[in-house]
């Protein structure tokens, strides 16, 4: 971290900012355990590339993104591990000057006279921002492949039957395989993690933006040992064996809350284990950063901001439903407000805010609890998914009676939620009067921005499109989008896109990190109408594009596309029917 002195002083001087703002940061700073500018930076008071651009010459050292570089294994372990984590260094770079190093604070004279003893070297010090050494350091978590670490990584395992399954699950190799199977899951950004048993081997594999990959290959003995420790972690029975098991634990690496949610089902050589990657103390996306376009944003905000109605999210399993109503609670999450929520499972942990899990098995339900929640003076309620009649009337009395409700369901795109109710038995009326807005979404890869390269479209991909949209409307919709196209793209066949070419950031798929796309159904007067005379999904849908203006999912990925966030291709694989 960098001196408090030093922060302090830029603060007031570069940024202007008041003296309370600074003082209120500090006891932030101070009760969270973190860096001063890690608190101004994470509350938006300062930008963070302007702030540490400042610091830097304040410190008369450069600076350095060691997300923009490639760093080779040779170099970046000329510093251990332990070392580089624990003083919070990575080296980047390496030549006659001397070794070139990345640190949180150029002053930390101790750290720079260790690492020239210990390398030999003459280190040349780079100020990098917090995210950027953690981006760094993620460098020491490449290799999970080689024959060399699975080996090391098993040695003096030894092979036992069910009777040893507890000494098998405390023993150190099968403890740091599961370590590392973690470990690398998190710094590969996994959002689930499969380990599969075959005939004689255990595959690990990550999904990562949505996508599997193998990550590993483990010799078959190790199975017993993982599948142990892993039940003793998520409390689940260790002796059984021939019925699915469902938990949950809780870990915490390099400062950060992480939850992992165990499925254990039997297959035929063995048991299968899924584990989805929970980060509780993840600061909620904004909308910006969700990927909502001006127009659907501006729709969103009014409709959260009426004091009572229902925001209902809706689309498959796996498309984001939960990160966007997290995100519009941290919009709404206020002191003066008494939020609630009821949860399958509490997939972020959000401070000011009240959150239930359901249990089955003791009879607390979504609808069980949402009748509770009516009794705690909430204001805002969140329930995370109507699956049934209950649930669904529960939720529409909430909302007529004097609170916001948002929750999610499972339907295809915003018009067929009004039917999907419905078919619920909910009154027409009541959908009509209770309904603020309907956002339906999916989630498509983004191109990965260290390889991103500009093409023309192929004729197969000109083909599709023109099947499903004409040039005319296409080009009307950049316009009022306020993309400017070039001179020369006047129709599908001259309309530049882009793409990856595939790099060793994104693992030669050309594709990092994913975004939504949406579409926006605002229930206005002539809408309540038409949903009171039981119009059809494809009569609301009609009257939502050609009177409201409403954007489709399938439109809203085409703009992203001429924008260079995703491709054609995931556009069309995400709304394809």
């Amino acid at each position: 971290m960098l001196p408090t002195d030093i922060v302090r002083s830029l603060l007031l001087t570069e940024f202007k900012l008041a003296e309370p703002d600074i003082e209120s940061a500090a006891a932030s700073a101070r009760a969270e355990r973190l860096p001063l500018e890690t608190v101004v930076v994470d509350k938006n008071l300062v930008p963070e590339g302007v702030f540490y651009e400042k610091a830097a010459a304040a410190l008369g050292v450069p600076l350095v993104r060691l997300s923009d570089r490639e760093i080779r294994q040779e170099i970046l372990t000329t510093i251990p591990r332990e070392f580089a984590e624990t003083h919070q260094v990575v080296a980047f770079d390496k030549n006659d000057q001397g070794l070139f190093v990345a640190v949180a604070d150029p002053t930390d004279i101790q750290t720079i006279e260790f690492l020239r003893r210990k390398t030999g070297l003459t280190p040349v010090v780079h100020l990098a921002a917090a995210r950027e050494l953690k981006e760094g350091l993620k460098n020491y978590h490449t290799d999970t492949t080689g024959e060399k670490f699975i080996t090391k990584l098993t040695e003096g395992l030894t092979h036992g039957d069910t009777d040893y399954l507890k000494k098998l699950a405390a023993e150190a190799p099968t403890v740091n395989i599961v370590n590392t199977v973690i470990e690398h899951a998190i710094y590969e950004g996994a959002s689930d993690i499969h380990i599969e048993p075959t005939e004689s081997t255990l595959v690990v594999r990550y999904r990562v933006d949505g996508a599997l990959r193998e990550a590993m290959q483990l010799p078959e003995r190790v199975a017993q040992g993982i599948v142990a420790r892993l039940k003793i972690l998520a409390n689940l029975k260790i002796d059984e064996h021939m019925i699915p098991q469902d938990g949950r634990f809780k870990i915490k690496l390099h400062d950060e809350q992480l939850s992992f949610r165990v499925s254990i089902i039997p297959v035929y050589d063995g048991e299968k284990i899924v584990m989805r990657v929970l980060q509780e103390g993840q600061k909620p996306l904004t909308l910006d950063e969700l990927g909502f376009l001006p127009g659907p944003k501006a729709i969103v905000e009014r409709a959260i901001a009426k004091p009572h109605g229902m925001v209902l999210v809706t689309g498959p399993t796996g498309s984001g439903k939960t990160t966007t109503l997290y995100s519009l609670l941290g919009l709404l999450n206020t002191p003066d407000v008494n939020i609630c929520t009821i949860e399958d499972p509490i997939e972020y942990h959000v401070g000011g805010i009240n959150q239930s899990q359901i249990n089955p098995k003791a009879g607390f339900t979504f609808a069980g609890g949402l009748r509770a929640f009516l009794r705690q003076d909430p204001d805002i309620i969140m329930v995370g998914e109507i699956r049934d009649n209950e649930t669904a009337e529960l939720a529409i009395h909430a909302a007529m009676t004097g609170h916001l409700v948002l929750s999610t369901l499972h339907t295809n795109d915003a018009p067929t939620t009004i039917p999907r109710l419905a078919d619920m038995d909910i009154p027409a009326f009541l959908i009509a009067f209770t309904a603020n807005i309907i956002v339906a979404q999916r989630l498509v890869r983004k191109i990965c921005a260290y390889c991103k390269q500009e093409y023309p479209l192929d004729k197969s991909a000109t083909a599709e499109l023109s099947r499903l949209l004409d040039a005319k409307k296409l080009l009307t919709l950049y316009g009022a989008a306020g993309i400017k196209l070039e001179p020369g793209e006047k129709s599908l066949e001259t309309l530049r896109f882009f793409r990856g070419a595939g790099c060793s950031r994104c693992k030669s798929s050309g594709y990092k990190g994913r975004v939504g796309i949406y579409e926006v159904l605002e229930i206005d007067k002539e809408l309540t109408a038409l949903i009171n005379s039981r119009a059809s999904a494809d009569e609301i849908k009609k009257y939502a594009e050609e009177k409201q203006g409403m954007i489709t999912m399938f439109q809203d990925g085409l703009v992203k596309a001429k924008q260079g966030v995703t491709t054609i291709e995931e556009v069309l694989r995400a709304t394809r029917d």
